[in-house]
């Protein structure tokens, strides 16, 4: 067997440096590490938005929370709230964290369908810490000596600014021996012989070669398209929003910890607030809105005074034919998109170089490695894929072309599997290791007017009165919890206030 020796990330921003960060943090010197990166093409700097997983990502590197809250001006959040999605006038958030807690073997929501076709429920947003606390902007982080309590099982991600992000891991990848060259890629070579590459020449002549090739380089893939013609696969029947833009605006109060996301007339708008600003956005479909009225929206409504002029996006939904070709490897826009209603960009950037660490190749680059890698994110990309799409399709809008089209329109059979076993019985169930949990199904689908036309039969071991009182004490419970949070901006300032 022999070993890799050098591995080469072509392209920087916060999918080059979370891979370099982490690959050399892991791999403790084991092989030479070099990022390519050019000060004079921009990053897209979305992806402001997390979910609970990046934790999971900030523990491998040895993160300290607090430190990377400020170095990055971050919040924190507890889930997203969605506004006038399955109708105009309405909204819910999707929390994270568990709802409320089991009873026998069965989950909560069970017993809630069970008494709402009895008329006797309260809003199933009442169940829950995260969504009880985030519309009246609450927080603290969860106490690990409460495991009994819903304070113990608090479940929190956050807000932060992309490009301070990129340059915080940029300064611990460095100083754990990545070496970054500047400038910009002006040609990558492929061997006669078997197509695989070979190296990359840089503006100024120098030629590069490594083993190993991961390409950063956004949507353009500059390695895994234009040298390696991948393919793509084309998701814009499902999810036609093609357009976005991006633009800043003054922080103002109330400090929500949670991610807004407002349907517009042809697509929606996000807002994600940082102690420095609140990041502002509008995705939307080109064939259903031009630019200009887009603009008009998006700008309209700001909470805040714009600070900079908006950040035009194209883009087209899906990914690469495969993640993983031949030596090289894409990671972040490079290996496709999905719009950031869920806040899963910097998710499918984090789990394809933890899946790269586990599934390292030596030099002689296993194809059932590479193949097994790729089975795994292209399952990965579709159930995140799936659960974007019920967003749009869980609706009664009527009012624009848009929301009748995406309404209307023929959806993947594996989401219509999901949607015809929870309309049965509002049963939910995670397959192999998909992303999002049973809860999110759940608060989706009720959210936004999915309610099944039953429940699990066995809810009916326990009498009417039983269940009310079992519901009334989870919600009960998690009220008196949610009362002893303090505000999340007096959390933020004594915790981790940004300079």
């Amino acid at each position: 067997m022999k070993q890799l020796e050098h591995i080469l990330i072509v392209g920087g921003g916060t999918a080059g440096w979370m891979t370099a960060a982490l690959l050399s943090k892991l791999f403790g010197g084991l092989y030479r590490i070099t990022l390519i990166e050019s000060e004079a093409i921009g990053i897209v700097g979305v992806g402001e938005a997390t979910i609970p997983a990046i934790k999971k990502y900030n523990e491998l590197l040895g993160l300290d929370e607090n430190d990377f809250i400020r170095r990055t001006q971050g919040s924190f959040k507890l889930g997203i709230q969605f506004v006038d999605w399955g109708r105009l006038g309405e909204s819910y958030i999707h929390g994270f964290g568990v709802i409320g807690q089991d009873l026998a073997f069965l989950r909560l929501h069970h017993y809630w369908l069970k008494m709402q076709a009895a008329g006797q429920t309260s809003d199933l947003a009442d169940y829950s810490i995260n969504t009880v606390a985030a519309p009246e902007n609450r927080f603290m982080r969860a106490d690990p000596k409460m495991a009994q309590s819903p304070i113990g099982h608090i479940a929190h991600a956050f807000h932060f600014d992309a490009a301070l992000y990129a340059r915080y891991l940029r300064g611990l990848a460095e100083a754990s021996g990545v070496v970054r060259r500047e400038g910009k890629v002006a040609d990558v070579t492929l061997r006669s012989d078997d197509g695989w590459v070979e190296s990359v020449t840089m503006d100024d002549g120098e030629v590069i070669s490594a083993d190993l090739f991961i390409d950063c380089s956004g949507f353009r893939g500059l390695i895994t398209e234009q040298a390696l013609k991948t393919g793509y696969e084309d998701w814009s029947h499902w999810l036609p929003c093609d357009r976005a833009m991006a633009v800043p605006c003054a922080r103002v109060e109330p400090f929500t910890p949670y991610t807004r996301a407002t349907a517009r007339t042809a697509g929606w708008q996000w807002r994600i607030p940082l102690q420095h600003r609140t990041g502002n956005g509008h995705v939307y479909s080109s064939r259903h809105i031009d630019d200009d009225e887009a603009e008009r929206i998006l700008l309209s409504n700001l909470d805040g005074e714009q600070l900079a002029e908006p950040n035009r996006l194209r883009f087209i939904t899906g990914k690469r034919n495969k993640i993983w070709n031949k030596n090289c490897v894409a990671v972040g826009l490079a290996s496709g998109f999905l719009e950031p209603l869920e806040s899963t960009s910097i998710h499918l950037i984090q789990s394809s170089v933890i899946r790269l660490v586990r599934l390292l190749p030596d030099a002689g680059f296993d194809q059932a490695t590479i193949a097994e890698f790729n089975r795994q994110t292209d399952f990965e990309y579709e159930r995140i894929r799936d659960f974007i799409i019920l967003h749009y399709k869980a609706t009664t809008r009527d009012d624009t072309p848009f929301w009748r089209h995406v309404r209307d329109m023929d959806i993947p059979a594996t989401l219509q599997r999901k949607i015809n076993l929870w309309m049965a019985n509002g049963r939910i169930f995670r397959e192999d290791e998909e992303l999002f949990a049973e809860e999110s199904w759940i608060q989706v689908f009720l959210g936004q007017g999915y309610v099944p036309r039953g429940y699990d039969p066995l809810a009916d071991l326990k009498s009417n009165e039983e269940v009310a009182r079992y519901l009334g004490d989870v919600r009960g419970v998690i009220r008196k919890c949610a009362d002893l949070m303090p505000a999340h901006s007096d959390y933020v300032a004594r915790v981790c206030p940004a300079a």
